[in-house]
């Protein structure tokens, strides 16, 4: 590239879009929470394939017909041929039965109904074991990101994850989409992918920066600039090709995976962002600090 991006000179700009999302996300999850699927909560999912055109209130009348009077429902599929229902009973195959009997009266024979079951005991297994993974990942990078560049680097570089992982989840909470395992799922490729890309970055600093020693705050964000710049196109490209297989899931890959691919995308493209805007800006800050209170700790010691 031929043109230059100050970066570092709009540092002030890129934590002013983050914290904004960030705490519209952050409201979001304290007044609406996040929808949970049956992974994370006590219940049985539904998945009724009616094969046909159908009406919703309809069928939730069918619903409300074997006894669950608000029906949590909703279409889907390509052109809308299934329902999905769900509820915090944990069903037995008789009640799954009598679901299957009802659409299959209504809609004919070609009705195929599949279940989900989750119990509490598992639910909370399931909520516990996707912490400690995520914080497992966590404390993995800070150890290797410390071991092979320094702690200064650790830290932004995990800043930036739990940034990404913080605006995935406040969309989805903001839109109320699906939470469940496969979310989890993609968090996790998110938060791999994300540091990879933050790890190439920093390499790059560091290399610069044994190369230039800077002094001086303009020497340093000259550093930083140059650092992110001769890595730009290949993060650009490497994340472009990421997304367009996440999209091509999104829209081509099924309702099972269709949140899958979309916390992806939100993933993947504010990865990229965190890692040029947020990571490589908050490293700057602090090492620069940090410079500053040696030499005043020498000037003191002299």
């Amino acid at each position: 590239m031929n043109f230059k991006l100050d970066f570092v000179g709009h540092r002030r700009g890129f934590f002013i879009f983050s914290g904004v999302i960030l705490i519209l996300g952050i409201l979001s999850l304290l007044f609406q929470g996040l929808n949970l699927g049956v992974d994370f909560v006590s219940g049985t999912r539904v998945d009724i394939k009616i094969n046909q055109s159908y009406d919703l209130e309809e069928a939730k009348g069918h619903l409300k017909k074997l006894g669950y009077p608000s029906p949590d429902a909703s279409r889907a599929g390509d052109k809308n041929e299934w329902l999905i229902f769900q509820t915090n009973q944990v069903l037995d195959h008789q009640d799954v039965g009598k679901i299957r009997e009802e659409f299959r009266s209504s809609y004919g024979d070609q009705v195929d109904v599949n279940e989900q079951k989750v119990d509490p005991i598992v639910g909370r297994e399931l909520v516990k074991n996707a912490i400690i993974a995520l914080l497992i990942a966590f404390l993995g990078m800070i150890l290797y990101v410390s071991f092979r560049f320094e702690y200064r680097m650790a830290v932004p570089a995990v800043l930036a994850l739990i940034h990404n992982v913080l605006v995935v989840t406040g969309f989805f909470s903001i839109f109320q989409w699906e939470v469940d395992l496969v979310y989890i799922a993609a968090i996790l490729t998110i938060v791999g992918y994300t540091i990879n890309d933050t790890i190439v970055i920093f390499d790059r600093i560091r290399e610069n920066m044994d190369l230039e020693k800077p002094k001086t705050w303009e020497d340093f964000s000259k550093t930083v600039n140059e650092s992110i710049q001769q890595t730009l196109v290949r993060s650009i490209n490497t994340s472009l090709t990421v997304v367009f297989a996440a999209l091509s899931l999104f829209l081509l890959g099924g309702e099972s995976i269709r949140y899958f691919s979309l916390a992806l995308l939100i993933g993947l493209i504010f990865g990229a962002y965190s890692s040029i805007c947020i990571a490589s800006q908050i490293w700057i800050g602090w090492k620069w600090k940090s410079m500053e209170k040696s030499k005043l700790k020498a000037q003191t010691a002299e």
